[in-house]
């Protein structure tokens, strides 16, 4: 019987336009989210380096704050993972939800 193995690159394009390996990444002990490692580890999920739960296991993040950098990165770039535009980029976005 054979047994399907992911096939996952070895680099992806990060946010910054640079090759990211798995060994670029943000340390695993990481606990300062600065915007360029979340979108780093956003990337990395988006380009197939690591599985969503691998990043979660990983920096012990919760799907739900994973999936945040996620929908902030779709809406507004790496400008709306900065905690503190986070209320001006939610109400930016419902405003524009509503025309």
């Amino acid at each position: 019987m054979m047994v399907q193995e992911k096939i996952r690159p070895a680099k992806v394009i990060g946010p910054l336009g640079e090759a990211l390996t798995i060994d670029s990444l943000p340390p695993p002990e990481t606990t300062r989210w600065v915007v360029r490692r979340k979108a780093e580890v956003v990337a990395a999920v988006n380009g197939g380096l690591l599985s969503v739960d691998e990043v979660c296991d990983r920096y012990k993040l919760t799907v739900e704050e994973f999936a945040g950098w996620q929908r902030a990165i779709d809406r507004s770039g790496m400008p709306g993972l900065r905690v503190t535009r986070i209320q001006h980029y939610r109400t930016l976005y419902e405003r524009q939800q509503k025309y």
